[in-house]
Parts: C-alpha cells; structure tokens; sequence
C-alpha cells in the first residue's frame, strides 16, 4: 500500500447546497463541513473531493481518475442522475477503480422514479438511507480493503 494511494468522493448535481436544502432529508450539515469529519478517516489513504452539476464534467472525472493507479476507489453520489444517467451507468463500467454508490436518503422510501438506479449494477456496492454517515460506510469499506 503506497501513502499517496487516494479515494475519491465525487458528487453530483445539486450537492453543493447540503445543508441548505431540504434540510428535513438532508440535513443542515454542508458537504464541506462534514469532509473536514471524513479526511481523518481515510487514513492511511488521502481523500479527494470533486462535485459538479454537469452530466458531462462528472464522466470526465469518472475517466480521470478511473485508470489513475494513484485511487484505490471512488465514492460517488450521483444525485438525480442515479435515476437518469446511462452515460454514466457506462462511464463507471468502462473504468479500472470499484465505484461505491452512496445517497444521503433511503431511496427506496422516496417517489417511485427515485427508487430506480441506473447506476447500480455498474457499482460494486450500494449505500442509502444513513444520512451523511452513507459517506463513512462506503469510506471504510475501501480502507478495510
């Protein structure tokens, strides 16, 4: 295990207001708050953060870093493009490094067009419904590795 070995957390659309929006589902901690909590987790690997509400930046990413032999993994909540993205369904099946999907709320306990991930089966494992602490779940999981 090398010390510069690094996971990503990677976030998609509409991520960047935690903390302000439907704080009744996503609570009123920000993204950038809770990552100062998760940094000191990672160890012994470095932690990333990346987000965008574009479709398209995100898959960059996804192919950035996806054949990089300095990431372990990738964290990724892909927000409301779970439910709509093939492009990224394809993005996460094309690339080297294991993709943990991660959401903040259940979304088997949410409206019917929510409870389908089409990212899923591109994903070596799922994690919903624990509030930001889904983000720690899928974190151990690549340190316990």
């Amino acid at each position: 295990m090398l010390d510069s070995q690094k996971i990503l957390i990677l976030n998609g659309p509409n991520l960047n207001l935690l903390g302000r929006r439907e704080p009744t589902i996503y609570g009123t901690t920000s993204f950038e708050e809770y990552y100062t909590l998760l940094k000191p987790k990672a160890i012994p690997f470095s932690l990333e953060y990346y987000q965008s509400n574009t479709e398209g930046t995100l898959i960059d990413k996804l192919h950035a870093v996806g054949f990089d032999k300095k990431y372990i993994g990738i964290i990724f909540n892909a927000g409301a493009y779970t439910h709509t993205s093939l492009a990224l369904a394809d993005a996460i099946s094309a690339i080297d490094l294991p993709v943990v999907e991660v959401h903040i709320s259940n979304i088997f306990a949410r409206e019917t067009i929510r409870q389908q991930s089409l990212i899923a089966a591109a994903c070596i494992g799922s994690i919903s419904g624990f509030g930001l602490y889904s983000y720690d779940l899928a974190l151990q999981y690549f340190v316990d590795l």
